[in-house]
């Protein structure tokens, strides 16, 4: 029996490849060989001029030949996608710190949104663009330049908005959310586009490589705009380990990281600008971009299909049974004692396994079925929750009589989050396998944006409603003071300025973790036999042109 050449993890599916001569100016067509039945589907999926039906070199390694440069070009775009992010994901570790309430933790959750909604304006930054200039570089270049002019003008502003300011006033929480809403807006803008151009910048062979670029760079600059800004902000960490004499503030501020990373993508971006030219379309390409209403009609049609009218339903409701895990515990240690940057810190020995993860999980999603890791990783997520939630009723429990915490507390911290990790890069890497197989290339960048923008929205308002709930939730009371009682930051200092005590009976945390676990499981139970349905339909399915 001949054995097969093994699969390189990039590959997404297991195709068969044959040229179809044409006249003699035409470019040649793959064939793509659908998996179920054998019968062969023409999709004029252009080739590039390396021959796409050999992804592996002579020795058995990855043929990067020519695509050196466009992946490293890719990780430092996505790189910079993760800066914004990052920065507001250590906004509410530093609004924690100043008491506000749940619920104005939920309204500054908002500012994750854009990259859920992304495919209301995804379209337009697919059809409508300067020949001269590129088809992506219109969108990237003007959204990355934005992007570094407003993180100058908000460094101006910050201070005061975050409740720093002389008159001491509170963190004006709506402003705030407000401001890094935009920013994220135009991130998401860069994504859309940076997503589109690696479509046409690697070669179809290393296409695959795009979902790497994405989640390694965005792992890494999440990790800059959150763990390190987080640290060099903590007056206590630069004054343990970077300082010789103490100071009342850290080496690094808020504003001033801002006004560094504008500056950073304002020239970076003019560098990208100049000296990286995007490649001319392809006949059949030019053919086959569209103009933004028929991009929207296109689209509609997409949605319309059954399959994705049911890939919509799990993505949007497969995280319900994690919010509370992901969205609230990390506050939550925070407000046991855990300072935040300690908690921030813990990521770095975190990072390596978040960049590692995709490489080694992309192993067991290459193939026509990724979406099985996708179901056997869920009930362990699930499983994760109710230990974090443990984690933080010990939490107390393990303080020392300084505030500080032992060194075997946070090796606990750490592993658990090394085991939620693996199950959520399983879950990640599966669905991001899932959308690379089944996007329609007629579109380019718009339907791979439509399942990411469902999958993103599908993590966000959990996050949102947990956050919402977790002070309703909540059942506590005024000890010593008749008529008042406790949840939330007014209410707290009103029971404190009558000389009460705030008291706990159950935190809404406990509550919200226990009720996960129960949806999580009913959903597993009820969708995991549609999931498997969806993978094993025909490619022709998943397309309406």
């Amino acid at each position: 029996m001949s054995r097969q050449r093994n699969l390189h993890p990039m590959q997404t599916r297991s195709r068969k490849f044959e040229e179809v001569p044409l006249d003699e100016k035409s470019e040649k067509v793959v064939i793509d060989g659908v998996r179920n039945d054998g019968k062969v589907i023409e999709n004029h999926i252009d080739a590039p001029s390396d021959s796409d039906s050999d992804m592996l070199d002579d020795d058995g390694k990855p043929d990067l030949t020519g695509d050196r440069h466009n992946i490293a070009l890719l990780l430092f775009l996505y790189i910079l996608q993760g800066i914004p992010l990052g920065l507001a994901g250590s906004v509410p570790m530093l609004l924690q710190s100043r008491h506000v309430s749940y619920k104005q933790q939920a309204i500054f959750s908002f500012v994750f949104w854009p990259f859920s909604v992304k495919l209301a304006w995804a379209p337009i930054v697919d059809a409508i663009y300067s020949k001269r200039m590129g088809r992506r570089k219109t969108w990237m270049v003007p959204a990355q330049y934005l992007i570094g002019i407003f993180m100058l003008f908000l460094s101006t502003k910050v201070d005061d908005l975050m409740g720093g300011g002389q008159d001491s006033s509170p963190p004006d929480v709506k402003l705030l959310a407000v401001f890094f809403f935009i920013l994220n807006f135009l991130a998401a803008t860069q994504d859309i586009a940076v997503d589109g151009w690696a479509l046409t910048m690697l070669s179809r062979r290393n296409v695959g490589w795009a979902s790497t670029c994405n989640s390694v760079g965005q792992t890494a600059g999440y990790f800059l705009g959150y763990v390190l800004f987080l640290a060099l902000e903590s007056a206590d960490f630069c004054n343990r380990y970077l300082r010789s004499e103490p100071q009342a503030e850290g080496i690094m501020t808020l504003a001033g990281f801002l006004y560094f990373w504008g500056i950073v993508f304002l020239i970076t971006t003019t560098i990208v600008w100049v000296f990286k030219r995007e490649r001319g379309p392809r006949p059949h390409e030019v053919h086959e971009q569209r103009g933004v209403l028929s991009t929207y009609r296109h689209l509609w049609d997409v949605v319309r299909l059954p399959t994705v009218k049911a890939f919509a339903l799990i993505l949007i409701t497969h995280k319900m049974g994690f919010a509370a895990a992901d969205a609230v515990t990390g506050l939550k240690l925070i407000e046991r004692g855990v300072h935040r940057e300690n908690l921030a810190l813990l990521a770095i020995p975190l990072t390596p396994i978040q960049i590692l993860l995709p490489l080694v999980i992309s192993r067991y999603t290459a193939g026509p079925r990724p979406m099985d890791t996708f179901l056997k990783a869920m009930p362990f997520r699930l499983i994760m929750g109710v230990e974090l939630a443990t984690m933080v009723w010990l939490t107390p429990y393990m303080k020392n009589d300084d505030g500080t915490f032992p060194v075997y507390y946070y090796a606990m911290i750490v592993v658990s989050y090394s085991l939620h990790q693996v199950t959520l890069y399983s879950m990640f890497v599966a669905t991001m396998a899932f959308h690379a197989q089944i996007s329609d290339p007629v579109i380019g960048g718009t339907y791979m944006t439509l399942l990411n923008t469902l999958s993103n929205l599908g993590g966000n308002w959990p996050a949102t409603v947990a956050l919402w709930l977790v002070d309703n939730l909540t059942w506590s009371g005024c000890d010593g003071a008749e008529g008042l009682r406790c949840g939330g930051t007014d209410l707290d200092k009103a029971c404190e300025a009558a000389g009460g005590t705030c008291v706990t009976w159950l935190d809404g945390y406990y509550i919200e973790s226990a009720a996960c676990l129960i949806i999580g499981f009913i959903w597993l139970k009820f969708m995991a036999k549609t999931v498997r349905e969806l993978q094993n339909k025909e490619l022709s399915a998943w397309s309406a042109s």
